[in-house]
Order: structure tokens, then sequence, then C-alpha cells
């Protein structure tokens, strides 16, 4: 007698299904590192402000030490920011940093040459306590430049737990010649709409 093949797919794709559902959860609920430290309550209210409280959190005048503390505190155990860069040879790459390598490898440059980083233009989306937002930016040396020295896009991935937002993710890519913001992403994309 011939094993009926189409209740063998479906009890596989069930178990599979079920292995599958299993493993983040358990994942999860393992923190890796250090926890962070206590947030102030008014950085993780809102998706506005966990998201300028990152902005400001690296901007400050040249010489002027980053409030590290209070950028690790947005950031849930595990949080990954990625930079991406090229293309060279054809190819795109990106770094996976945690929030302290993030510390140690921008922050340097940051305190020596002056940094500042704010948002001109965001889209969200929203999906239970997932958000999505990419966050238009502009960069200067001074607060008071009148031009940026760089512009991009920030992809914000924020969780929800309940009781305060979380950065989970920072995906990012810097504007060039061959890659120019989409009007899209700038200032006024709403009016066009």
């Amino acid at each position: 007698m011939q094993p009926n093949t189409r209740l063998i797919r479906i009890g596989l794709g069930l178990g599979l299904g079920l292995l599958l559902t299993s493993v983040p959860t358990r994942a999860q609920d393992a923190p890796t590192g250090d926890p962070p430290p206590a947030a102030d309550a008014s950085d993780v209210a809102s998706v506005d402000a966990i998201i300028e409280s990152v902005y400001a959190s690296i901007s400050a005048p040249a010489g002027v030490p980053r409030d590290w503390e209070r950028f690790q505190s947005l950031f849930m155990p595990g949080a990954r920011l990625m930079p991406t860069f090229g293309p060279s040879d054809g190819n795109y790459g990106r770094s996976v940093w945690t929030p302290e390598e993030y510390m140690e490898r921008a922050g340097p440059s940051l305190e020596r040459d002056g940094f500042f980083e704010n948002e001109i233009h965001r889209i969200e989306e929203r999906f239970g306590p997932v958000v999505h937002a990419f966050s238009t930016y502009e960069s200067r040396r001074s607060a008071d430049d009148p031009d940026p020295f760089a512009r991009g896009i920030n992809s914000f991935q924020l969780f929800w737990d309940g009781s305060r937002w979380w950065v989970v993710g920072v995906f990012w890519y810097g504007e060039s010649e061959a890659h120019p913001i989409p009007a899209t992403y700038l200032p006024g994309a709403d009016q066009a709409r």
C-alpha cells in the first residue's frame, strides 16, 4: 500500500511550522550581554521620542563627550547597527555592530570632529508592536553649519514591549552622487502625494 503523500506533506509542514515558531521564542528569552542602563521614561515613551533620543545622544560639538549611557539605554539587548557601503567592484557591503562596537568605532571621530545628525523626514509603518521608520537625516560638524556634509536614510526597527519602545536595529546608507535620496523621502513629499 502506498503512503498518502499529501498527509505526509501536511504532517511535515505542521511539524516544521511548530519547530520554527518555537525556536525564536527560546532565542528571545536568552538575553545577550549585559542589560542596558535604565532609560529616561521620556526617551522611550513614543516612536518620536526614541528616534529623537538616538539622534540627540550622538550629537554634540567637537571635544564634547557623547551621552553613551543614554545611547545604550535606547537599544534592546541583541540590537544591531548596520552601516552599508559601496559599491566596491560592483558589490555593496555592510558592517554589523553592537551599540558598544558603534561607540568604540564611531565615537572617537564623532567627538574629535563634532557631529550633529537630525531627522528631516520620516516614513513610518506599524504592525502591532513593530515599527519600521525610514528616517532621512542630515549630518553637520557644527549645529549652525548652513549645509550638511552628509545625508542619508536610517532604517529604524523599533519594538514596543508593552511599557516602552526599544531600538532593535538601525540599518543605514549615505546619499551619493550615484544614489541621491528620492523625493519620496525628503521634506515636502507628504504634500506632493
